[in-house]
């Protein structure tokens, strides 16, 4: 059965949906490679929208031809790089939140900080597992798929740094007083505050992890 342009397009669009949500999972790991026809037969697609799905993901740069498909990596020298685009979509997403995000929806955020304050006494993979939920959800109520996108990638390159950063319990308090601000800055949309804020909180981050690596 011969399928048409859109339905080659729609499948093209799943296949890169799947694939991405394997890679920023870290269910497909930076490196690993990616046999087309593997893909093919993983998700049942052929190799049209298989091969379209990958020229989309490098040109988001999550994967490289080398030899084949390649799961990227980021240097450890990039994650400068990293933070300041960080800075630069969560700043204004921020911003552009508090003029756009329905009440209830902020209110959801503070759940998510609620949940966060409680994990902390008992697990250290779910307070990293909550506070990428809470930036990724602040990042969306921006409204602009395209700030969702880029933070995502950010998200990936950072992961894949895998900097053997382990946070002190006085760094994770401070982190939890820069979330409560950022959410308070929203509950009274004020943007230039919650944009600052955010700009703040990730540059805290960023001089933690420049600590690290000029100790190793």
């Amino acid at each position: 059965m011969t399928r048409t342009k859109n339905g080659t397009a729609l499948i093209a669009h799943d296949v890169h949906q799947q694939l991405r949500d394997k890679i920023l999972s870290h269910e497909i790991k930076p490196g690993d490679r990616l046999v087309e026809d593997d893909i093919c037969e993983l998700l049942n697609a052929g190799r049209t929208p298989v091969r379209e799905a990958l020229l989309r993901l490098q040109g988001e740069g999550l994967v490289s031809r080398n030899r084949g498909w390649v799961v990227g990596n980021s240097a450890p020298l990039a994650f400068r790089s990293i933070f300041e685009s960080r800075m630069a979509i969560e700043g204004f997403a921020t911003r552009l939140a508090c003029e756009r995000a329905p009440a209830e929806a902020i209110q959801e955020l503070r759940k998510i900080l609620e949940a966060m304050d409680r994990a902390e006494a008992t697990s250290r993979s779910e307070v990293n597992r909550l506070n990428q939920i809470f930036h990724r959800r602040v990042v969306e109520l921006s409204g602009n798929p395209y700030f969702v996108e880029q933070h995502e990638r950010t998200q990936f390159q950072y992961w894949s740094l895998r900097l053997p950063v382990i946070f002190a319990k006085d760094q994770l308090a401070h982190s939890a007083t820069e979330h409560q601000a950022i959410l308070e800055a929203l509950e009274k949309r004020d943007g230039d505050r919650a944009e600052r804020l955010t700009r703040e909180h990730i540059a805290t981050t960023m001089r933690i992890v420049a600590e690290v690596l000029d100790e190793r």
